[in-house]
């Protein structure tokens, strides 16, 4: 279900696998990041880097009545502080879809799926 915004001069309607590609790209402005997983990791077994061309795809965005909710999927550098890095995260996350997109987050979850040396 897109979320609408109305101004004065109509409505908008902003998909959530737009919310999720923007959600994606702020995080992969954070330190520590590696890079966005695959949701699909827990099922497989296998961490998939995903490139920036499959953002969406290390996002799920959920939205019932007046909360949203987002989660990402990550692989953070080895030698960084995983919950450091999850702040961040968190918190550029949520600062740029308000900032972006004027939606308040209620909830930014992170499920860190593999830890890599960052080349």
């Amino acid at each position: 279900m897109p979320m609408e915004v109305v101004n004065e001069l109509g409505k908008i309607y902003i998909t959530n696998e737009v919310i999720a590609t923007l959600a994606g790209s702020a995080a992969l402005d954070c330190y520590g990041l590696v890079g966005m997983a695959s949701r699909k990791q827990f099922k497989d077994g296998i961490t998939e880097l995903l490139g920036r061309e499959n953002l969406s795809r290390g996002v799920e965005v959920r939205r019932e009545k007046d909360q949203t909710e987002i989660d990402l999927y990550i692989i953070v550098s080895y030698g960084t502080k995983i919950s450091v890095v999850a702040e961040n995260v968190q918190s550029k996350v949520k600062y740029v879809m308000n900032d972006v997109v004027g939606l308040h987050v209620d909830e930014v979850n992170i499920f860190v799926q593999g830890v890599r040396i960052a080349r």
